[in-house]
């Protein structure tokens, strides 16, 4: 779009443009760009259809706002600010700043009124389908005829960089298919990126993909005429059986005479000369962060707000005298994110069978078995799977597919491993629903940073990992995960478990349906596993390790195992014996939650023996911080092969034969 083609610059926009280059000249970093060429949409958007309460970010009902290009920041900090949310003049002044509510990105739990953490671009719209997607599945499972009290659309911006990102088409496909008619996303189309004009390395005809897409399109909209806006959002809310995108053309820095339409306006200050320069351009008298009065009045959104959701109570205080119990259950998932009030006497009776039954089953089983239990009673959990239910074993009995048509408990993915992962961040960030996602732990790399954005966030998402070592067997190298669970468990915030049996599948499935504060991994066998923890209190399992076997006297060397291993272990320590060598075994099934307990109870697990020895089939270097200078790992620092099981763990010595040559080794 020319400069010609710019429209007359109105006071409400010119707030937009000039709070956006006014902080980002004040923190002398940031994205204009974007901020100042979506002021036009951002206006039509959040002045005449968004439904939110400033005073109630948290309303459950409200309409959802995902800034999927996150670097254009001052966008969304601008229209908090404008509307009416906690967010002060002060807080804009100290954009980008130390402790900040307004960081170079948005972050969920740093602002209010931000409803996902976005950056990393292609992410936030995919948490949006996650959002579109919950909306679905709760409006399916809790509107009555007569009383629809899950309403609420969910609305995104979006640039070039995010649909150039691969995760944006997983997650789009998938919209689609699923038919999410309350997604309503805009495409800021200004063909231009860090490195210029997008010409060189993005030809997509967007309209086209999102038509294969299954999505309602609606293409060459002026994204600086609000009227033009309009009508396109009128007519894509009226479309309600498939998403809606709408290809907004645009001036990137429009506004900004001498550097709309340019890179140099994307992510770098204007500088000194250009805003005063812009403020001549758009009419906007003011000194920087001063904002009249009758334009403050104009945005202010919080009379509005009170009134949609005053209309909301209202209408759910004739739901609950119509429906109490699920009003309640609403009230209790959706609203207080509490889990059941029977929940103590279920985990209990769950873990009592798991005991009772002491089966030698595949940690992949046992993880089944838990989902079978644990759906009836927890009706937020909502599961899936990229494409391998019936490896991962995440399909019970109690499970319902999403359609289009209908609700259900169950996504089918598809191949489409970061995309699912994503997208239940933005179920997790939606409330109401607890997610579980699953593939094989070899393809968490394929997610990988949706794992990091959960735990970022703090998100509770359950992350069911199969298949988790050469245990595989003759799939080969490509499918044997080796480097993954040691990677995993840096990650802050991510708790990674790697249960040795039934039992411990169960702890760490209770483990991570209750933890409130971040997501849980679960990496569990392909092959069949004895049981291992019939003496052990399920309280020491859920400290994330414990000894399973105490040394006959003093211990001469303590072996420390996970999963699949601690057999090992245990065998090792029989034959050890058998030598006059007195060993400890501890299962650890988690190292993160290990690793948060006292001092003095890792001390008394581990012991005071310096002759350490960690057993585990993945990459040694992690278990340095417990095994010291002292001790030994019997790990696998390379690729696998293609053969059984059987024949790769004897390979690759995890044997008793090699743990026992190792402590004598440490011994001698």
């Amino acid at each position: 779009m020319s400069v010609s083609t710019l429209p007359k610059f109105s006071p409400l926009t010119g707030a937009i443009r000039a709070l956006a280059m006014d902080a980002v000249q004040q923190a002398n970093s940031g994205h204009p760009g974007a901020p100042m060429g979506m002021a036009e949409i951002a206006e039509v958007l959040w002045r005449r259809h968004l439904r939110h309460n400033p005073a109630n970010p948290e309303w459950a009902d409200r309409d959802r706002f995902v800034l999927s290009n996150g670097h254009g920041s001052m966008l969304i900090y601008s229209l908090l600010h404008l509307t009416g949310y906690d967010v002060s003049i002060a807080d804009l002044k100290n954009f980008r700043q130390l402790h900040a509510k307004t960081p170079g990105h948005p972050e969920y739990g740093y602002t209010p009124g931000i409803e996902t953490t976005t950056g990393p671009l292609g992410q936030g719209i995919t948490n949006a389908v996650g959002f579109a997607l919950a909306e679905k599945v709760l409006a399916a499972e809790f509107n009555k005829p007569g009383h629809t009290i899950v309403d609420h659309n969910t609305y995104v911006f979006l640039g070039d960089g995010c649909l150039m990102e691969g995760v944006s088409h997983e997650a789009c496909s998938l919209a689609g298919t699923l038919g999410l008619g309350k997604l309503i996303a805009f495409w800021d189309d200004n063909r231009i990126s860090i490195d210029g004009h997008v010409e060189g390395w993005f030809t997509d005809h967007t309209p086209g993909r999102f038509e294969s897409y299954g999505w309602h399109v609606i293409a060459n909209v002026d994204g600086h005429d609000a009227e033009a806006v309009e009508q396109a959002l009128l007519a894509a809310k009226a479309v309600t059986d498939k998403p809606s995108l709408i290809c907004c053309k645009t001036t990137i820095g429009a506004g900004a005479p001498n550097k709309q339409g340019s890179h140099d306006c994307h992510g770098a200050p204007l500088g000194k000369d250009e805003i005063a320069a812009a403020r001549e351009y758009i009419g906007w008298e003011h000194a920087p962060f001063e904002i009249p009065a009758d334009v403050y009045a104009a945005w202010d959104r919080k009379a509005d707000g009170a009134a949609a959701e005053g209309d909301w109570n209202t209408r759910f205080a004739a739901y609950r005298a119509a429906f109490p119990a699920e009003a309640a259950e609403f009230e209790r998932r959706v609203i207080n994110g509490k889990l059941p009030a029977n929940w103590e006497a279920t985990k209990a009776a769950y873990v009592g069978a798991c005991r009772e039954k002491a089966e030698n089953i595949a940690t992949r089983k046992a993880s089944q078995n838990a989902i079978a239990a644990l759906v009836p009673a927890v009706p937020e959990i909502f599961g899936g799977s990229a494409d391998l239910a019936g490896s991962n074993l995440t399909f019970v009995k109690g499970s319902k597919g999403v359609t289009r048509t209908e609700g259900g408990n169950y996504c089918y993915y598809g191949v489409r491993e970061f995309g699912m992962t994503a997208i239940a961040n933005g179920i997790a960030l939606h409330g109401g629903l607890l997610p579980y996602t699953a593939t094989f732990l070899v393809f968490s790399d394929y997610a990988r940073n949706g794992i990091r954005m959960a735990a970022l966030m703090k998100q509770r998402q359950i992350m069911v990992y199969t298949h988790d070592s050469i245990g595989l067997g003759e799939d080969g190298p490509t499918h044997q995960p080796v480097e993954h669970i040691p990677s995993l468990r840096i990650i802050p915030n991510l708790d990674v478990w790697r249960p040795a049996d039934a039992t411990e599948t169960a702890i760490a499935w209770i483990s991570a349906v209750e933890r409130s504060d971040g997501p849980s991994v679960l990496a569990l066998s392909r092959q069949n596993l004895p049981t291992v923890t019939q003496k052990i209190a399920d309280a020491d399992i859920a400290k994330g390790g414990y000894v399973l076997s105490e040394a006959d006297g003093e211990a001469q060397v303590t072996l420390i195992a996970t999963g699949s291993e601690v057999k090992l272990a245990l065998d090792a320590q029989a034959a050890l014996a058998g030598e006059g060598i007195k060993a400890r075994v501890v299962s650890m099934p988690c190292t993160n939650v290990f690793d948060r307990q006292s001092a003095d109870y890792k001390a008394a697990v581990l012991g005071g023996c310096k002759k350490r020895i960690a057993i585990e089939a993945a990459h040694s270097d992690f278990w340095r911080k417990y095994v010291g200078l002292h001790g030994a790992v019997v790990g696998i620092d390379r690729f696998g092969e293609s053969a059984p099981a059987g024949q790769l763990f004897e390979l690759f010595g995890f044997t008793v034969a090699n743990v026992v040559s190792t402590a004598k080794a440490l011994l001698s």
